[in-house]
C-alpha cells in the first residue's frame, strides 16, 4: 500500500499532471463564461431575429407537442415538447467561439515555445552540450552545421549521380557519345 500511495504521489507532483489540472479548471470556468455569453446574450438574438422574420415568438421554436394552460389557454412552454432553435444556433456558436479561442492558446503557445526553445542546429541536444563545453561559440556551432548540412547535401547529390550511373538513359548517352566520338576519328583519317 505504502508502494502505491509512494507512485501516485510521484504522478501526481509531476510538472505535466499539474499543468493539466490548471488547465482543465480554467477551461471549465472559460466554457461557463462562453455559454453563459451565448445562453443570456446570442440564444435571445437569435430567438428574436427567428421571431422577427417569422412573424412572431412560434417561429422560433417548433412546437412537436403543446400543452395548453387551462386557465389562460396559451402554451405552456414548460410542459410543451418543442425543439428551441434559438438553443441550437446558441450551441454552435458556443463551439465556434471555444474552438477559436483554444486555437488562438494553442497557437500562441506553440509559437512561445519555438522563440524560447533553444537552437541545436540539427544536433541532438546532448551533441550541442558536447559541443558548447568543448569551448565552440554559438557561431561556430552555427557554421559547423551549416559545413554539415553542405556537406550532406554534396553527398546526397553524389550518390543520385551515381545511381543515375546505372540507368539505361545514362548507358545509351554513353554509347551515343562513343560512336559519336569513333565517327569524329574517322573523318579526321
Amino acid at each position: 500500500m505504502k508502494k502505491f500511495f509512494k507512485e501516485f504521489k510521484t504522478f501526481i507532483t509531476r510538472g505535466n499532471v499539474i499543468d493539466m489540472a490548471v488547465g482543465v479548471i480554467v477551461g471549465g470556468a472559460f466554457t461557463a463564461i462562453v455559454t453563459a455569453l451565448t445562453n443570456n446574450v446570442f440564444q435571445p438574438l437569435v430567438n428574436w431575429a427567428l421571431a422577427g422574420a417569422g412573424g412572431g415568438l412560434e417561429s422560433a421554436v417548433t412546437m412537436l407537442k403543446p400543452v395548453f394552460d387551462e386557465i389562460t389557454g396559451a402554451v405552456d412552454m414548460s410542459k410543451s415538447i418543442y425543439i428551441d432553435w434559438g438553443a441550437v444556433v446558441s450551441a454552435i456558436l458556443n463551439f465556434l467561439i471555444i474552438a477559436l479561442i483554444l486555437f488562438s492558446i494553442v497557437k500562441f503557445i506553440n509559437k512561445v515555445r519555438e522563440v524560447s526553445s533553444p537552437k541545436y542546429y540539427g544536433y541532438s541536444k546532448e551533441e550541442y552540450i558536447k559541443l558548447r563545453r568543448s569551448g565552440k561559440s554559438e557561431e561556430e556551432i552555427e557554421k559547423l552545421a551549416a559545413a554539415r548540412d553542405k556537406a550532406a547535401a554534396e553527398a546526397k547529390a553524389a550518390a543520385e549521380a551515381e545511381a543515375k550511373k546505372h540507368t539505361a538513359e545514362y548507358l545509351l548517352e554513353e554509347i551515343k557519345n562513343l560512336l559519336e566520338k569513333q565517327a569524329a576519328e574517322k573523318a579526321e583519317k
